[in-house]
């Protein structure tokens, strides 16, 4: 398979995509970063909840 034929064939399947507008792009992203940030505090609140935890049982 010749480079030639792999981008025809590459271009042939990206007719084939069905690509989302505007809009759902930005919503889309907007979720993933709420998302993102939820699970970024809820990590930290679980991070500090240990580490308050392990200090009292280690006596710190």
């Amino acid at each position: 398979m010749g480079i030639t034929s792999y981008i025809k064939e590459t271009r042939a399947e990206f007719k084939h995509v069905t690509w989302p507008t505007r809009r759902q792009a930005i919503a889309y992203s907007a979720a993933v970063i709420i998302i993102s940030l939820v699970v970024a505090y809820l990590l930290g609140a679980f991070d500090k909840l240990f580490q308050l935890g392990l200090a009292k049982l280690l006596g710190f």
